[in-house]
């Protein structure tokens, strides 16, 4: 990608069903009620999905379905988490579940294409943003409490996990607020061009968690082999790697060609809901297989682990 790219939001919203879209442009059946997602407003394929009272629409009925199914399994992933009392990091590995289950609610909003007023749409697209750079940098943290540098469930861990994490939250939305509805100007400008250029929400989108989620691959591969000495848990790992890619192979290349060939009904974001859902079960897999439930009580510096 080349400089006069870099930060451009265009290409991406032209084709694919991305929640930072909504930023900066709708089409008109999104000033009212209705929603029409994609690439409509973009140049691209938009989802028609399916017609309903008062000249709206529900533009996609199928992620809407795949986030309250991805609600459902996080939820009992922390159940179960939260059942394995002795494991290392559980209530950190908690907080990330929780995390994710905040950005798949407001995706259903957001990219589900459920009628919503344009300023409640796009305050649940600044939530959607915020939770996840949130989520990922969670799940960094998560890599990083695995090393047991602080001990894993005291209110030190937990309370810079959370408070961090908030801040990028925060952070995050209001720029996201500020660049639907122009409080302060300072990101109108990048909003006149052709490419919808916006380098804050480009670096904290686009860049941000792919550095969160190769740093926790990198940091678990490290933990996997050269403390555990393990093997197997790498295939777990993997596996949730790989699963994430195809996600975001579907998003971003696959979505216009499945879009122009289904007429509108479908696009590359329902399968990247899916493909992500896999891939948070896989990580909990991977968490579960190097975590032990029943553990004499540790001395002090001994590890936890198995």
């Amino acid at each position: 990608m080349g400089s006069t790219q870099f930060g451009n939001f265009h290409n991406f919203c032209r084709d694919s069903t991305l929640p930072i879209c909504n930023l900066f442009s709708e089409s008109p059946t999104q000033s009212g009620t209705g929603s029409q997602l994609g690439g409509y407003g973009f140049g691209g394929c938009g989802l028609t999905g399916i017609t309903l009272s008062h000249d709206r629409n529900l533009s996609n009925l199928g992620s809407i379905l795949l986030c309250g199914l991805a609600i459902l399994v996080t939820t009992v992933l922390l159940w179960r988490a939260d059942r394995k009392q002795a494991a290392v990091g559980r209530r950190e590995f908690q907080l990330f579940l929780v995390g994710y289950i905040i950005v798949e609610i407001c995706e259903i909003f957001t990219v589900g294409g459920f009628p919503l007023e344009r300023k409640v749409r796009l305050g649940f697209t600044a939530v959607h943003l915020g939770s996840i750079v949130a989520t990922l940098w969670v799940l960094l943290l998560n890599g990083i409490v695995g090393f047991q540098i602080l001990d894993d469930g005291t209110p030190i861990s937990l309370g810079l996990i959370l408070l961090s994490g908030i801040a990028f939250f925060v952070g995050t939305g209001y720029i996201a607020l500020d660049t639907a509805f122009s409080y302060t100007h300072t990101f109108v400008p990048s909003l006149l061009g052709p490419d919808n250029r916006n380098i804050a929400l480009y670096v904290l989108y686009q860049l941000w968690p792919l550095i969160c989620l190769a740093g926790f691959f990198l940091l678990e591969t490290v933990l996997v082999l050269r403390v555990l000495g393990e093997k197997k848990p790498m295939l777990y790992l993997v596996a949730a790697a790989l699963l994430f890619a195809i996600g975001q192979i579907f998003q971003y290349v696959i979505s216009t060609h499945i879009c122009r060939g289904t007429n509108g009904k479908i696009d590359g974001a329902l399968f990247e809901t899916l493909f992500t859902l896999l891939s948070v079960v896989m990580i909990w897999v991977f968490w579960s297989s190097i975590t032990e439930d029943d553990w004499p009580m540790p001395t002090s510096g001994e590890s936890t682990y198995t």
